[in-house]
């Protein structure tokens, strides 16, 4: 399994997502019905949502959940992250609703299992929140947020997460209040963000990938100088790897 992840990696670094699901696809077959799946699964997932490929993405949430149910996994961590997964790539695309039940199974096993400090929580916390502004929730998405916060800022690494969290957060006030209403606090809260994101001082891959989500945030809000830069500052990344 970690050959597979790591050459997963090469490809993702360089992001060759179609190589990637290729040699998903291609292990899939070879471990299909077994635990190794599940993870294979979980990673497409990944990568059909961050390549707006609906049809397949719907198709392996359907498969990754069967699969556990049929390996009999239930209130594991790893059906948690998968049904976490699953979550994330329904609100992704526009099925926030349905993807809100697996969001609560996913947060209840997680807060039962892991440590308080885990860095999946936050992960959970984020994605959920994000679920739940959609839905107008907003001061539940708004406890999850500060909560992905307070777990990320304890982690080796974990500025570039804060960084993503304090975007969904700007996000959120506008949904909420209106780009004028709001206009101070997401000021505030995009500052924040770029403070993180400029002081980060490994431009990797990963680095690329957060760069490139950040951008349409800071272009909607009209810092369009900034947009551009995190995208060009990805592009070379992505060039160099």
């Amino acid at each position: 399994m970690e050959r597979i992840l790591a050459k997963l990696d090469e490809y993702t670094h360089k992001n060759d997502y179609a190589a990637a699901e290729r040699h998903l696809l291609y292990w899939l077959e070879e471990k299909r019905g077994t635990p190794v799946a599940l993870t294979l699964y979980n990673e497409l997932l990944g990568i059909y949502r961050k390549t707006a490929q609906e049809e397949k993405a719907l198709s392996t949430v359907k498969n990754a959940l069967q699969n556990v149910e049929n390996l009999g996994l239930f209130d594991t961590v790893t059906a948690a992250t998968t049904y976490l997964n699953a979550a994330t790539v329904l609100h992704a695309f526009s099925r926030a609703d349905e993807g809100l039940p697996l969001f609560e199974k996913a947060k209840g096993i997680y807060e039962r299992e892991l440590s308080p400090s885990d860095t999946r929580l936050g992960g959970l916390y984020n994605n959920m929140g994000t679920a739940l502004v959609t839905l107008g929730r907003f001061a539940d998405a708004d406890v999850l947020y500060k909560k992905a916060i307070s777990i990320m800022q304890a982690a080796e690494d974990g500025d570039l997460e804060v960084a993503v969290t304090l975007l969904n957060m700007a996000s959120a006030v506008e949904a909420e209040k209106g780009t004028l209403d709001g206009e101070e606090e997401i000021s505030s809260l995009l500052g924040e963000a770029r403070t993180l994101l400029e002081k980060h001082e490994r431009r990797d891959g990963y680095y690329a990938f957060v760069a490139s989500k950040c951008a349409p945030v800071y272009r909607y809000f009209g810092h369009f100088r900034y947009a551009k830069e995190l995208e060009e500052r990805s592009e070379r990344i992505y060039e160099g790897a």
